[in-house]
């Protein structure tokens, strides 16, 4: 099968790379970089709310409902897509794709060897028929938060109700500190 898309630059990004005596940070990373931080603050916002106000299976509701919510707000606003992918997804709709699939790997990668400072982000450029697509990812560690829905060992309301919205959930069986995905934000093919 013949690959479509050519990916011009694909570089794991520590976090200075973009440092005063190196290049610019492109204004299109910079935008991405916000908009990751929208989707993740305002989601964790919410879900930090659901766990005080009626626990876990409130933040299960909050993220089966809100989370595609914010992200379609976001990406309306800023005309790129913005959402989260992972190696083992709750939700099929944000499966990656063999390239968002290969980063994952490399994130994986990086956080399990221990050497990972800062946020672990990726950027790249796809050529599609002499178009290019922009994309950002950025790392989603498993914090303490993700365990209670995401951890080894879930409470049985916790459970049913991840199998109840989510019936081929693979999003379980978590340690803190591995990676849990990545936001992702895509810019449309451009010339």
């Amino acid at each position: 099968m013949k690959r479509i898309a050519t990916v011009l630059v694909a570089t794991l990004l520590p976090p200075a790379l973009f440092a005063a005596d190196q290049a610019p940070t492109p204004p299109w990373v910079e935008q991405s970089r916000q908009l990751a931080n929208q989707l993740g603050g305002q989601l964790k916002t919410e879900l930090t709310a659901a766990m005080a106000a009626g626990g876990p299976v409130a933040a299960i509701d909050v993220c089966h409902t809100r989370a595609p919510e914010i992200a379609a707000r976001l990406s309306q606003e800023s005309g790129a897509k913005v959402g989260r992918t992972a190696l083992r997804v709750r939700n099929p709709a944000n499966a990656p794709d063999g390239i968002e699939r290969d980063v994952l790997e490399q994130f994986s990668a990086e956080l399990s060897s221990g050497k990972a400072q800062g946020p672990l982000e990726a950027v790249f450029e796809i050529d599609r028929g002499g178009q290019v697509e922009r994309r950002y990812m950025r790392a989603i560690p498993t914090d303490a938060l993700c365990l209670t829905c995401h951890g080894p060992s879930l409470a049985p309301e916790v459970a049913a109700a991840i199998a109840r919205d989510y019936p081929g959930d693979q999003a379980t069986g978590f340690q803190q500190g591995q990676l849990r995905g990545a936001f992702v934000v895509t810019w449309a093919p451009s010339p």
